[in-house]
């Protein structure tokens, strides 16, 4: 009798075998629903706050019904790569423990840290070994840096979808993909964000307002049915200067390109909380999500400013939330001693600029535009203190409440607002600068070189979970 209701109900639904909703949380989160009586819900790099990663606003506007979010059963989680804005102890914290967490990192410790919030499986991904949870299969593939993160094939029977994340497709992995096209629908990073230019905008080149051709080329040979205009869903602080210059591309550029080079592939703009009923033949809007709350205008769209006024870094310093005095102290002491031992402990730079004896000079700014200058020596490997004077071969400045941001709350680069070399040199300096990597900057090496999961764990000791 119970065998034969089962059949009658699998008849039933039969219909709705090959459909799912995929349902915009924020960002590169996602939720994909099996629409069946498996009733299995994957939920791709979870964050559920707004903002995230200190200063990424949810843009539209979205509010968390954090209570709802406890009570919903998903049934596992799926993390592309370790960045904080994919990978959040908050959010995690609000999941039930039993819930399989799989983690796409080369670093154990991540798999530590999550442990720590209570979660008794969590796994580590690995290239192309299928994870099968109820009627979905998930299968990482290789992303162009496959040291940082993964992409994501997502299965369920005939129906493929590929969630590119915020990454680039490694040429071997596209040849794998391209045995699957059409693909019913794809997850694609529109953006080509900013974070290396605005590091010295003065040195910044006009980015190019158009998809780069090559996203283009992947995509003609990828035949996507449908598409979304994924990741990068974030906008900066109302004050911020990176407002208005951090996004070059927008929705309407974007569905643009698409509709002219692939016409037969429909976009679809998919806001915080917005679902798609996806089956092998169609795909089209439906219930929303409920424990999201749309605030505020929803039509919105990313504005380039090619003007944007860039303030100085004194002046970005004013617009911040002042530091207390014992934490200027902490700030001062890294800066005259222990970052001496920092820097010879991780090593030099291993950029042909600093393989000739070199002046840094690190300037650091409080809101009340007090200044402080240091100027170190970096010579034969050796990090020293050196006398004040005008000349130097590297700068780089700061404010004073982001630096101990850095050290003391794990803020990643994205959030810092420093500026490295945003000035102009000497003739001889500049022409040896033109082959510096603006990334080799002294002080984020002191601040992240094998440093991993340093936001994760400040947010672990904001929970009292770890000291």
């Amino acid at each position: 009798m119970v065998e034969a209701l089962h059949k009658v109900f699998k008849s039933v639904h039969t219909p709705f075998e090959q459909s799912l909703i995929i349902s915009r949380v924020l960002h590169a989160c996602y939720v994909i629903d099996s629409n069946d009586f498996d009733d299995t819900k994957l939920i791709f790099d979870p964050i559920f706050e707004n903002p995230f990663s200190v200063n990424c606003y949810a843009f539209p506007d979205v509010k968390f019904e954090f209570s709802e979010i406890k009570i919903v059963n998903f049934s596992a989680v799926f993390i592309s790569h370790y960045h904080d804005d994919h990978f959040s102890m908050e959010s995690l914290n609000l999941l039930d423990r039993n819930i399989p967490i799989y983690v796409y990192c080369q670093y154990e410790e991540i798999f530590e840290l999550i442990k720590r919030l209570g979660f008794t499986e969590v796994h580590s991904l690995v290239l192309d070994k299928t994870v099968t949870i109820g009627s979905f299969k998930v299968t990482p593939r290789k992303a162009f840096d496959s040291d940082v993160d993964c992409l994501f094939q997502i299965q369920k029977g005939s129906i493929n979808i590929l969630n590119v994340v915020d990454s680039w497709i490694d040429e071997s992995t596209l040849n794998q993909l391209k045995q699957l096209a059409p693909w019913d629908l794809i997850l694609w990073p529109f953006q080509t964000m900013r974070e290396v230019d605005s590091l010295a905008p003065c040195r910044a080149s006009p980015p190019s307002e158009e998809l780069p051709p090559e996203w283009i080329e992947q995509l003609k040979i990828l035949m996507p049915k449908a598409i979304i205009p994924s990741s990068c869903q974030f906008i900066h602080e109302e004050n911020s200067w990176l407002r208005h210059y951090f996004f070059p591309i927008s929705y309407k550029q974007f569905e643009k390109q698409i509709c002219e080079d692939l016409p037969t592939t429909k976009v679809f703009k998919l806001n915080p909380s917005e679902s798609l009923f996806l089956t092998e033949e169609s795909i089209k809007p439906t219930t929303p999500l409920s424990w999201l709350t749309p605030q505020g205008h929803q039509d919105t769209d990313y504005h380039y400013d090619p003007n944007t006024w860039i303030p100085s870094t004194l002046e970005v310093s004013a617009l911040l939330p002042p530091i207390e005095p014992e934490q200027t102290e902490q700030v001062l002491q890294y800066c005259n001693s222990e970052i001496l031992f920092r820097l010879n402990q991780v090593g030099p730079p291993d950029d042909e600029y600093f393989s000739t004896p070199r002046v840094w000079r690190l300037k650091i700014y409080e809101p009340s535009g007090k200044t402080y200058i240091f100027n170190y020596s970096l010579h034969n490997g050796r990090l020293d203190l050196a006398p004040q004077s005008d000349i130097f071969h590297w700068i780089t400045e700061i404010p004073m409440q982001k630096i101990y941001g850095a050290l003391y709350k794990g803020e990643s680069l994205s959030s810092l607002y420093i500026r490295i070399n945003d000035q102009f040199f000497t003739k001889d300096i500049e022409q040896e600068l033109q082959e510096a990597d603006i990334l080799s900057d002294p002080l984020l090496r002191c601040l992240y070189h094998n440093r991993v999961g340093s936001y994760q764990i400040a947010q672990l000791q904001k929970l009292g979970l770890i000291t």
